[in-house]
């Protein structure tokens, strides 16, 4: 059997950014399945609403220059820009805790699938804030398809509406 050059490989550096930012996807996936579980639907869909305000919030967030004056390493900088979003979305969290209504009553695996879909939904929300709003790609390499898929401006607004749809029909 010849060996044919028109089939593309990856080498080996591309493979491993690839596997890293699965592996980002899968554990951003899998944390927000264990909160549904443990938590609820409700929960999760606190912390949509949290994440949707904390964006409105940190995008036009005043007192970076203040948090970063002294700070010029580039992956710094992103730390603390995702530290005060990560903070704002706690706190959005448990202000929308306060303000929606009762969890639901049922089951750790009861409308599993349901949870599932919030789930996903809160992922897309992480993954488009990921590539468009946050730092985040100061500490993954681009180019790799799962940021061709969450990074372009031009799908930002159709991924911030994906989530509002999940929640919506669930």
């Amino acid at each position: 059997m010849e060996y044919s050059q028109s089939i593309p490989f990856m080498d080996s550096t591309t493979i491993i950014h690839f596997l890293s930012e699965s592996a980002y996807l899968l554990v951003v996936f899998g944390v927000f399945v264990i909160f549904a579980i443990s938590k609820g639907r409700q929960f999760l869909i606190n912390i949509i609403c949290g994440l949707y305000f904390a964006l409105l919030i940190t995008v036009h967030f005043p007192y970076y220059d203040v948090l970063l004056k002294e700070i010029t390493h580039s992956s710094v900088v992103a730390a603390v820009k995702l530290i005060v979003f990560a903070i704002i979305t706690i706190l959005a969290t448990y202000l929308f805790k306060r303000l929606m209504p009762s969890e639901y009553q049922e089951g750790k695996f009861e409308t599993f699938h349901k949870k599932i879909a919030l789930s996903l939904a809160a992922t897309i929300l992480v993954m488009s804030f990921s590539f468009n709003v946050l730092p985040v790609t100061e500490f993954l390499t681009p180019g790799t398809p799962i940021q061709s898929l969450f990074a372009p401006q031009h799908l930002f607004f159709w991924w911030l509406i994906a989530p509002l749809a999940v929640m919506y029909w669930n």
